[in-house]
């Protein structure tokens, strides 16, 4: 073997070894969450409800995972599509009971888990409906956000109430969509904060 061949068959092994890292090589997912709350709260209703125990927020399967969703609603709107290089941190329904947990406390409210909870303490369900990025055109969307809430004493149903928002992303991409759920995110809490302090019994 000359060393002409021998240099080509080395650069032809060179090079195949830098395509394959380059193909092998993956860029990690960004990540978003709601971020931090600011150190003080604006008044809300929390502190006039009672304690409230709260089961782990329900999600319909497809929204069971850290996958952050959009829909084109000018295309076809019954086709949610994943983001390929953008995560949550953890599943929408962990990130809505994580921040409801928050803010009711740092309001001056009270949350229980359903194992830690005493009896006659109500029982407070969550079903989140919808946690999408919807685009009405190819550069507009919305933080669209809809959960179901459901009061319980015991086995006995309080109190039922849908509640949603929607709030239009300062750019049309993961990260616009990032910022917006997190005021979609407080809108819904407060509103929900609200609705238990008129429907939740309250202490004898």
């Amino acid at each position: 073997m000359t060393m002409t061949v021998i240099l080509k068959t080395l650069s032809t092994l060179v090079a195949i070894a830098l395509v394959a890292g380059c193909a092998s090589k993956v860029d990690a997912p960004t990540q978003y969450d709601l971020g931090l709350l600011p150190a003080t709260a604006a008044p809300t209703a929390a502190s006039a409800l009672p304690a409230i125990s709260l089961a782990d927020v329900n999600a319909p399967a497809w929204l069971d995972n850290n996958m952050m969703y959009f829909r084109l609603a000018y295309a076809n709107q019954q086709q949610p599509r994943p983001y390929a290089n953008s995560r949550w941190t953890m599943p929408p329904a962990q990130l809505f009971q994580q921040r409801l947990k928050t803010r009711v406390a740092q309001a001056g409210g009270t949350v229980l888990a359903m194992s830690d909870a005493a009896l006659n303490v109500p029982l407070l369900r969550i079903d989140l409906d919808d946690f999408t990025q919807t685009f009405d055109t190819p550069s507009h969307s919305l933080a669209t956000l809809q959960i179901r809430a459901s009061l319980f004493n015991g086995r006995v149903l309080l109190a039922q109430k849908s509640f949603n928002r929607q709030v239009a992303t300062p750019s049309a991409d993961a990260a616009g969509a990032a910022s917006a759920f997190v005021a979609a995110n407080d809108g819904v809490i407060d509103d929900l904060m609200s609705w238990l302090a008129t429907v939740a019994p309250k202490k004898q």
